[in-house]
């Protein structure tokens, strides 16, 4: 969705290379633990931007270039694992408040334009078999699934220094795309066969396509979506994710660990825990945002998992909006524990949200790196 996602895309920030990709590889593998890494993971909400223009921001800190930040940059391969296909884009009805559209899966969305970076589904393409059939070729392999000289932007970017990415499509997530997040929980019941014969399909094509990726190049961190989860918890259980989603976790990472592979990261909102010792079996390595609002707590489950389960995030992005006492007793609290441990990309859960004044966040990056440079002196 070209046009309608472009407000998401206008919002992303000024990134640089703090270190390179065999650095990383070891540290969030806790093989070697040489300085902390701390990130911006999205950057601002819509709207922030013209906040801190109005407080005095200057234009190298509207981009973000002007903050202290280390850690890698990361090069995503130039190959499609997920639908393709499908009809353009249509705006169907634009406002100053909102845009409708059609996407590529046939769905309508709709996007605040004032408050949201991203669209909501009005309706899905899939309600059962029927409909899975009519759709199914938008997941087969094909050649078109290879950007053009794929394989010299990826060894480019790797002799750059930067992390090779691969992306698969949620074993929940695409689903919930396709399906909606009601039909597919009740799916889950009701259709089971349904479901499995999506991420056997959709995990088929994906296999197919790294296996030939990584016949030439080797992949350092396989990414997958889910943002399966609220405050008040997963919105699936531990049996359906053993039941349906490590079968496709599994096919994909024993391949890429054949290959080489490290590491296997997830990006879900909300509360996880509840998933985690499942997930681990499929693979799993990384986890993030980790937000401390869903009830993730990095300090806790680092005791509980150890070097089994690596972090990026974790810090509350609301006790931005607070005092600096507050700011710098949320730092003091997540930090120090990482900085001895490493394996964490440390950083806010999700974007800046509104209302964070600049002077804030000035204290925060500052404070921040006190005291990771205070632990870091201090580490044996």
């Amino acid at each position: 969705m070209e046009s309608i996602l472009e407000t998401h895309r206008t919002l992303g920030i000024t990134r640089t290379m703090g270190v390179r990709r065999e650095e990383y590889v070891d540290f969030m593998t806790f093989q070697e633990n040489r300085r902390p890494l701390f990130t911006e993971i999205f950057g601002p909400l819509l709207g922030l931007r013209e906040e801190w223009a109005r407080q005095g921001a200057t234009p190298r800190e509207q981009d973000f270039s002007a903050f202290r930040f280390r850690g890698p940059l990361f090069g995503g391969i130039p190959v499609n694992t997920a639908w393709i296909g499908g009809v353009p884009e249509t705006i169907l009805e634009s406002t100053p408040d909102y845009t409708i559209a059609r996407d590529r899966m046939g769905r309508t969305m709709k996007l605040s334009r004032k408050a949201s970076t991203l669209p909501i589904p009005i309706d899905h393409p899939v309600r059962d078999w029927d409909d899975w059939l009519r759709i199914k070729e938008h997941y087969a392999f094909c050649e078109e699934r290879f950007g053009q000289e794929w394989e010299a932007k990826a060894r480019a970017m790797r002799d750059e220094g930067r992390v090779i990415v691969a992306n698969i499509p949620g074993g929940f997530d695409e689903p919930r795309q396709l399906m909606g997040e009601e039909q597919l929980c009740l799916s889950f019941h009701t259709q089971p066969d349904l479901i499995h014969d999506m991420l056997d399909t959709i995990g088929g094509t994906a296999e197919q396509v790294l296996e030939r990726v990584t016949r030439t190049i080797a992949i350092d961190q396989l990414n997958i979506h889910e943002d399966m989860a609220g405050k008040g918890g997963p919105l699936i259980g531990p049996r359906h994710v053993r039941a349906f989603i490590l079968p496709y976790y599994t096919r994909i990472r024993n391949l890429l660990d054949s290959r080489g592979t490290r590491l296997f990261f997830q990006d879900s909102d909300g509360d996880m825990s509840p998933l985690i010792p499942a997930f681990l079996e499929g693979g799993l390595n990384i986890m993030g945002p980790m937000e401390p609002v869903g009830g993730n707590d990095i300090v806790t489950l680092r005791r509980q998992y150890g070097t089994r389960l690596a972090f990026t995030g974790g810090i509350d992005k609301h006790v931005l909006r607070r005092d600096q006492a507050a700011i710098t007793a949320e730092l003091e609290y997540r930090i120090p524990p990482m900085v001895r441990t490493g394996g964490a990309v440390l950083g806010i859960d999700h974007r800046i949200p509104n209302g964070t004044p600049l002077e804030n966040y000035r204290f925060y990056i500052n404070k921040a790196w006190e005291i990771m440079d205070r632990e870091s002196a201090t580490r044996p």
